[in-house]
């Protein structure tokens, strides 16, 4: 190493020399220059130093070496030329070695090769972990040494058992794999029934969670399709799918059914003149129905009967029946208004005698729109004549002579012309006419103050029965 340094140094030391020479010249060609001018102008000289390389020093990089391997080198100058300036050197290691860094170095113009190498005693990688397995090498990961492998209990060989590091620095075979073929067991909890609660449709139902194992895997992935356990279920039939997985992704599944069974009541059919309204889906156990009736009808009965657990209805089903009009216990005005206080409207029409065009148009119209008047709740009540003829009438009942002078008073209803009053369920003066009134008026008025929202949506659903 020494021999190779000392002509470096050597000419190092040359070439400094070279240089403070030629600077010491400059600077005395400079000062001449400058004590001989005239006319106040100094002359300078440039002079551009360019190292000059040595293509012919046959030892510009020091020689290359390589333990445990061998250099060849090539060199523009010829083969005595090992080291001189553009040399190309080939880097090769012995057997049973491998060569680390560059394959191919040059020597350059900084007196510098363009990169290292050596040789590094040749080993096989070290071998990846085997899953659920494991391995024993004789010799570690040197040449020669051989790796046996074993796999965990519940797990399958896949491969070659042994693999030995060959002097090409690989390992013979291929990697072994431990496999896990047996699928895991899965057993679900068996199907169930359950009734709806009383006025629902679902019921909540629940289940333990199905019991899992496996011969290898004691953390297995359970998996769940359908709703969970606790939830509400819809009436009918719903399959319940378990999957278990194991690490090697081997599958398992099982099944049962959840099945939500709803009691139901025959549907009870509405009364003659009136109507159902019923809670929940109607019929089923729980369901309350409230017996309604059109307007000039009573309940009679029940108002309301329930669906039992056992498909049964409680009670008997009411009915609607015309209002129970005593005439002969009415005495007089207000005893009238109270049999329809909070149940009718009354619509009082007066007119000279049967006979007066005006009643007699304003009766046909009334006539046709009958159906409308009973589904808005009015009862027509007739004040025809005068003294000592006058009758009075609700459809064929007739009032006395009392009932009708204080209705005629309380409202002040004059006999000697066609005249009309509209009264509300309390009974309250909304509306009065002179003259006959079409039905469609007529109802624009009852609906504008008197129908509430129930019986307004019960028009509109039978709006067309009644025309």
């Amino acid at each position: 190493m020494w021999n190779l340094l000392l002509p470096h140094c050597a000419r190092v030391s040359t070439d400094f020399n070279m240089r403070l020479f030629n600077i010491t010249a400059l600077f005395m060609v400079l000062f001449t220059a400058a004590s001989g001018t005239t006319e106040g102008h100094s002359a300078f000289v440039e002079e551009d130093y360019t190292p000059q390389l040595n293509y012919k020093d046959p030892y510009w990089c020091h020689s290359p070496g390589l333990t445990n391997g061998e250099v060849t080198c090539h060199s523009p100058r010829g083969p005595s030329y090992r080291s001189t300036l553009g040399t190309r050197c080939n880097m090769k290691c012995d057997p049973g070695f491998r060569l680390i860094g560059r394959s191919s170095i040059q020597c350059l113009a900084n007196r510098r090769w363009s990169g290292t190498a050596f040789c590094r005693k040749m080993r096989c990688h070290v071998l990846p972990l085997v899953y659920h397995g494991r391995y024993t090498c004789t010799k570690g990961f040197m040449v020669d040494s051989r790796c046996d492998f074993r796999c965990d209990a519940g797990y399958r060989f896949e491969g070659e058992h042994s693999r030995t590091c060959l002097k090409s620095g690989l390992w013979s075979g291929i990697q072994p794999i431990c496999s896990d073929m047996d699928p895991p067991k899965i057993k679900c909890p068996p199907s169930r029934l359950k009734f709806a609660q009383p006025g629902q449709l679902t019921a909540t139902v629940s289940w333990d969670r199905p019991v899992v194992s496996d011969t290898a895997d004691k953390s297995l992935e359970v998996t769940l399709i359908g709703p969970e356990p606790g939830t509400e279920f819809k009436e009918g039939p719903t399959v319940i799918r378990y999957k278990v997985y194991d690490q090697a992704k081997n599958r398992a599944a099982c099944k049962f059914i959840v099945r939500v069974e709803v009691r139901r009541c025959l549907e009870l059919t509405p009364p003659l003149h009136g109507y159902l309204t019923c809670s929940s889906d109607g019929n089923n156990y729980g369901a309350v129905c409230e017996y309604h009736c059109d307007g000039g009808y009573e309940r009679s009965g029940l108002s309301s009967r329930v669906c039992q657990f056992d498909h049964s209805w409680e009670g008997e089903p009411a009915q609607c029946v015309p209002p129970d009009f005593k005439s002969s216990t009415l005495k007089t005005a207000s005893s009238l208004l109270s049999q329809f206080y909070e149940k009718q409207r009354l619509l009082i029409i007066s007119a000279p005698n049967t006979t007066d065009q005006d009643y007699q148009m304003q009766n046909m119209m009334i006539q046709t729109s009958d159906c409308g008047l009973d589904l808005r709740h009015v009862t027509v009540v007739e004040l025809l004549g005068s003294p000592p003829r006058e009758t009075g009438r609700i459809k064929d009942d007739t009032l006395t002579a009392d009932v009708i002078e204080g209705l005629r008073q309380t409202f002040r209803i004059s006999r000697s012309y066609f005249n009309m009053v509209l009264l509300d369920e309390l009974g309250l003066d909304r509306e009065r006419f002179i003259t006959p009134v079409s039905s469609d008026e007529l109802f624009s008025y009852i609906d504008s103050f008197v129908l509430n929202e129930e019986e307004r949506e019960r028009m509109e659903h039978r709006r067309d029965f009644c025309q």
